[in-house]
């Protein structure tokens, strides 16, 4: 099992960051949320929207060829993203990104993170509760997309940090 370091994502992290974070949206979404969005959400769209969060991402990188293996996204206390590589799940490498996102979301000076699941995102949903979040219910979590948003049914997840 690769050794994970985490660091401030780079310009030159966006396509890898971009292509985890496809992959790993579809897996969670596909069949959870409506076409609608499934058709805004394009390879070419995460790519623009990585490029665009490098500021706001940390990635965890292997230990060997600084690969990266996930990341995280985060705005003032909410984990906006965080998806790990399919070659990398169930190495820690979720836990110690989502570790991450507490800790920067505390130095922030907030007392509580939250992040938004999809209903149907069981693996997602399972993980956070086993991390000590804690599922206040279903909201409507708005989506921005090109030209506007679109609603998403969600559990709003939170933790004291």
């Amino acid at each position: 099992m690769p050794a994970f370091s985490l660091r401030s994502a780079i310009a030159e992290d966006a396509e890898a960051v971009a292509r985890i974070w496809y992959d790993g949206w579809c897996d969670g979404h596909l069949g959870q949320v409506s076409e609608a969005l499934v058709a805004a959400r394009t390879p070419e769209s995460f790519r623009a929207r990585a490029a665009q969060r490098v500021g706001d991402t940390v990635v965890a990188v292997t230990g060997a060829g600084h690969e990266v293996a996930g990341f995280v996204m985060v705005v003032d206390d909410e984990v906006e993203q965080a998806y790990v590589s399919a070659d990398h799940r169930g190495s820690g490498v979720a836990g110690l990104l989502l570790a991450e996102a507490e800790r920067l979301v505390a130095v922030a000076g907030h007392r509580r993170a939250w992040l938004a699941v999809v209903a149907g995102n069981a693996r997602a949903r399972r993980f956070y509760e086993r991390c000590g979040w804690a599922d206040e219910g279903v909201f409507d979590h708005a989506a921005v997309i090109s030209g506007g948003t679109i609603t998403v049914p969600a559990h709003r997840y939170v933790k004291p940090v």
